[in-house]
């Protein structure tokens, strides 16, 4: 049996333009789609300036814009949603699920991973990729969602907060970058009916 989440059709309301109140009238009406591999050098972009300059991601070398392209395939061979916010062709930010770890057992939970343009941020559209995922990611099968706030990120942990993610746990120091010492912090947000009721097709 396989220990992938059933694919599934992304919803209609995809590639459909989206605008919400508390989007700048700079950012009106960004696009949510899935991403294409002709995205990945904006993708790529976005990513790099959050490794060189944050602390949400422990990459310390970015990936390129062909490991981009691969990682865009790769997530979406396996029906998981990998999303963009598009304005008019500019790549606003992006986010995507994979499963939580490797094993079976973990099949109906997934860690998003959600980042947003430099000069865009504070301007809703991550919520708005959130928001997203969240649905596209219960269409998929999926029940339980986790964050994990690299460096503790008070900017990550008030976004999953604000759409209804819990503290999950804190591991202290165990990333370094810039020179200190880091935490990463875990939330967590049921999905669909959770764990309410048991799934379709057991793991193997």
């Amino acid at each position: 049996m396989s220990n992938r989440c059933k694919k599934l059709p992304m919803p209609d309301f995809l590639c459909q333009p989206e605008f919400m109140a508390d989007i700048s009238p700079a950012l009106k009406r960004p696009t949510i789609r899935p991403a294409l591999v002709e995205d990945a050098a904006a993708i790529a972009a976005i990513y790099a300036d959050h490794v060189r300059s944050g602390t949400a991601s422990f990459d310390t070398v970015p990936r390129t814009a062909d490991e981009t392209g691969q990682k865009i395939l790769e997530i979406q061979a396996k029906g998981w949603p990998f999303l963009v916010a598009d304005r008019g062709g500019e790549i606003l930010g992006y986010a995507y699920v994979s499963q939580f770890r490797d094993r079976s057992a973990y099949r109906f939970a997934c860690e998003n991973s959600i980042y947003v343009r430099d000069d865009c941020i504070g301007q809703g559209v991550g919520t708005l990729l959130l928001r997203t995922l969240v649905d596209v990611a219960t269409a998929s099968g999926f029940r339980q969602m986790i964050a994990v706030a690299g460096g503790g990120e008070q900017a990550s942990v008030a976004l999953h907060a604000k759409l209804g993610f819990s503290h999950a746990g804190r591991m202290r120091s165990v990333g370094r970058k810039f020179g200190r010492w880091l935490d990463t912090v875990y939330m967590q947000l049921e999905l669909g009916e959770g764990d309410r009721a048991p799934p379709d097709d057991e793991p193997a």
